[in-house]
């Protein structure tokens, strides 16, 4: 099923900002997002339609499995995609924007290229 790269940002968000198991409430990703309270709540209830997310009576939300393989798998090629930028000299303001333009549009045969290079990359390097 496809996803809309907006809900992958939110579930994205989701997912970070629960590192550590923080209790993640809607006013937490208007702030980190800064988006409005609107558009949040919106995204929230087609999130949880969607089979994404599930929020408790408290309004805490939480991803559920389909929701974190999405966030998890965004989160990795976002980091993957800013440090790699980050190590060919772009400054990391802008490694970080353009990581998250490139990890919504990129194929997964693609990021995986990029992936094994980086790896074999690494590898060759602790040999030296």
């Amino acid at each position: 099923m496809a996803i809309l790269e907006s809900a992958e940002n939110y579930l994205e968000t989701i997912f970070i900002l629960n590192q550590g198991d923080a209790p993640v409430r809607s006013i937490d990703v208007v702030k980190e997002l800064g988006y409005s309270k609107p558009s949040v709540s919106v995204a929230m209830k087609n999130l949880r339609s969607k089979g994404y997310v599930s929020i408790s009576s408290a309004g805490y939300i939480t991803l559920t499995d389909s929701g974190r393989d999405i966030a998890q798998s965004m989160h990795a090629r976002h980091t993957l995609i800013s440090d790699w930028l980050t190590y060919l000299g772009v400054d990391r303001d802008t490694a970080e924007r353009d990581a998250c333009k490139m990890e919504h549009g990129i194929s997964e045969k693609s990021f995986i290229a990029i992936q094994n290079h980086i790896d074999e990359w690494k590898r060759n390097q602790s040999v030296m």
